[in-house]
């Protein structure tokens, strides 16, 4: 193994603000911890929460450094101790509170899997917190079975791309809005049944319409405001919508009366302060259930774009303009 450096590159948020306020600054190598794992960074994919941290409304959790980034993929260059899951020079993509925009983090070895063989380093920079919160939503929030209908926003997001492929794989029928004829298209080629422009389409009468009217069973929401209600008249006899942001508002004034009349559950979550023994739940699944259609390709993240670390605010800057299809990383 290579030697380990006394101090690493990171980025943080120097203020509040714009992709301007991305800092890179030198900080120490941090140590494993009993059970933890350093791993030599390669690849961080960039999130949505990552920006709404820039702009200063998500503080990192209590405990978690205040570097940017959520996912990371690299190789394992020290060990904790009581460390069973991986050994020096595994290939690793993993799940952390913090800390990914870096050239080293320390991570849980439960929080953390193995890369298939075929993948990327980049490819795997972008797999952890778009799989991790599709597969807690989606399947054991959500509850999605096969033949039922599922409803994405934002499928060209990357939870969008990862949510359309993760369900057909699983046998549903994919429903996703996008906002270009451009970005419909990328929904489909990545096995969407269709896709909604809601620029120019009333999503609502277009799921109704596909589905012969009885609506969709499963929603998964990423914009709030405005879609709740719409949510309500496009989600089926005992549908349930899954909530995992509010882009567009978290405060709505609204007639709860089709919850009652559709027996609707609507439910949500966010991941990052959850505690590392439920995300090592989640990995676990993970591994015995999508790891296999990500070693036979499947499944696979939809990669946008790929800056070096240190045009981390170019990065942001193409999040922000919301042209992405797919997921934007860093590569160290």
């Amino acid at each position: 193994m290579a030697a380990i450096s006394d101090t690493m590159r990171a980025i943080i948020a120097d203020g509040k603000g714009g992709p301007e306020v991305l800092k890179l600054v030198q900080r120490p190598v941090p140590t494993p911890a009993e059970g933890e794992i350093l791993v030599k960074i390669e690849a961080a994919g960039i999130n949505r929460p990552d920006v709404v941290q820039r702009q200063g409304s998500y503080p990192p959790p209590p405990g978690a450094p205040d570097i940017l980034g959520l996912e990371l993929a690299g190789t394992v260059v020290a060990l904790g101790s009581a460390v069973t899951a991986f050994a020096l020079g595994e290939r690793v993509m993993a799940l952390v509170p913090g800390g990914g925009y870096a050239d080293y983090a320390v991570v849980h070895e439960t929080n953390a899997l193995a890369i298939p063989q075929g993948l990327s380093m980049v490819e795997a920079g972008a797999i952890p917190e778009t799989y991790f919160t599709v597969w807690t939503n989606v399947f054991q929030r959500g509850r999605l079975q096969a033949g039922e209908t599922f409803l994405v926003h934002g499928g060209t997001s990357g939870i969008g791309t990862t949510a359309i492929q993760l369900a057909k794989a699983f046998g549903a029928t994919v429903i996703a809005t996008a906002g270009s004829a451009q970005k419909c298209a990328a929904c489909q080629d990545l096995g969407a049944d269709l896709a909604i422009d809601y620029r120019s389409e009333d999503f609502v009468a277009a799921v109704k319409t596909f589905t012969g009217g009885r609506g969709a069973n499963l929603i998964l929401d990423m914009v709030g405001g405005p879609y709740i209600a719409r949510n309500y008249e496009a989600a089926a006899l005992e549908g349930r919508i899954v909530q995992i942001a509010f882009l567009q508002g978290s405060k709505v004034e609204m007639d709860f009366g089709r919850m009652l009349l559709k027996r609707l559950t609507h439910t949500g979550s966010t991941l990052r302060a959850r505690s590392v023994a439920e995300k090592a739940m989640i990995a676990r699944d993970l591994s015995g259930k999508v790891l296999p259609l990500l070693a036979a390709g499947r499944v696979k993240p939809l990669i946008d774009s790929v800056f070096p670390l240190e045009e981390v605010a170019k990065a942001h800057a193409r999040m922000d303009g919301g042209a992405h299809i797919g997921k934007i990383v860093l590569a160290m």
